[in-house]
């Protein structure tokens, strides 16, 4: 339906709050966007977008259009496959983010099957640790691990990331294996530390202890923001790691890493897509999550 083009435009433009951004993700030039939008403005006879040399924000007019457009373009999606089932080819662009882990041992190896199953879906796949802005950056979907801080977002629940502690075996063989938690500070452990905002403050060395969890500073001079780098770290026998089983899982197979103090292993983190809304969402969009669900199933708990 060519002549919907516009309003995805516009809604584009809207949600990132940028011409430039949302030329780029829509792989059109700038100047079209512009174009776009000032047609649709005459067409309207309203204004719809405030702009300025920095920000591109909805006018009153514009929110109530924004609005409606999304209403529009989802349900010319559900009608154009309507009479051709659940099996009715996908078509567009799916913008998705995921993080460097799961995007690498996991999410990317299993994606031939679906590209396979979709052929004519153009994915756009960003991979990073950091806690992207789906809206202003374009993303129709993504996954993130720990909790969900923005309650204006909508979150489906995929499972929980069990999480060990584990250390290299030249590593233990220098500071010995801990068998308590007084082990940690008696025989001098040093812990590698993780942290998405490099200079924030270490989180700690996380354990069970009664119904919660609690931390205990454990001594360490190596911070990293990348889950990967964090991994490698353990792995170089920079210190003890808490990270998530299922990465961790062929290492402690080949004996480059060792499980340590089983009994006391970090919380698990929540796993969930999220979007920017609950209602009008895309079947492409339903598809690809529904899909992800599935992948990830094997390596979450319920």
């Amino acid at each position: 339906m060519k002549n919907l083009e516009p309003l995805e435009i516009f809604v584009r433009i809207a949600e990132m709050g940028s011409f430039t951004r949302a030329a780029e993700s829509l792989g059109i030039q700038k100047g079209r966007a512009s174009i776009v939008v000032r047609e649709l403005e005459a067409r309207m006879g309203v204004r719809l977008l405030h702009r300025s040399t920095r920000t591109v924000q909805l006018t009153e007019d514009g929110r109530r259009f924004h609005a409606r457009a999304r209403e529009v373009l989802a349900d010319a999606e559900e009608l154009e496959a309507m009479f051709a089932g659940s099996e009715a080819p996908l078509r567009g662009r799916l913008r998705i983010d995921l993080p460097t882990e799961f995007a690498r041992a996991t999410i990317v190896r299993a994606l031939p099957s679906f590209v396979d199953a979709h052929p004519d879906l153009v994915l756009e796949i960003s991979s990073t640790d950091r806690r992207v802005d789906l809206i202003q950056e374009g993303m129709d979907c993504v996954l993130r691990v720990g909790g969900i801080v923005d309650e204006s977002l909508v979150a489906r629940r995929l499972g929980v990331l069990p999480m060990i502690n584990a250390a290299s075996p030249a590593y233990l063989k220098r500071f010995g294996v801990p068998r308590s938690l007084s082990d940690l500070l008696d025989q001098g452990h040093r812990m590698v530390h993780y942290a998405p905002t490099l200079g924030s403050a270490p989180i700690g060395w996380e354990y069970p202890e009664g119904e919660g969890y609690r931390t205990v500073a454990l001594p360490g001079s190596i911070s990293f923001n990348n889950v990967q780098t964090y991994h490698v770290a353990g792995l170089a026998g920079l210190g003890l790691i808490q990270a998530g089983r299922a990465s961790l899982t062929p290492f402690l197979a080949s004996g480059e890493l060792v499980e340590v103090l089983p009994a006391l292993r970090p919380k698990p983190l929540p796993v969930s897509v999220v979007v920017a809304h609950r209602q009008n969402l895309s079947r492409r969009v339903r598809v690809f999550i529904d899909w992800l669900a599935q992948t990830l199933a094997p390596h979450l708990d319920a």
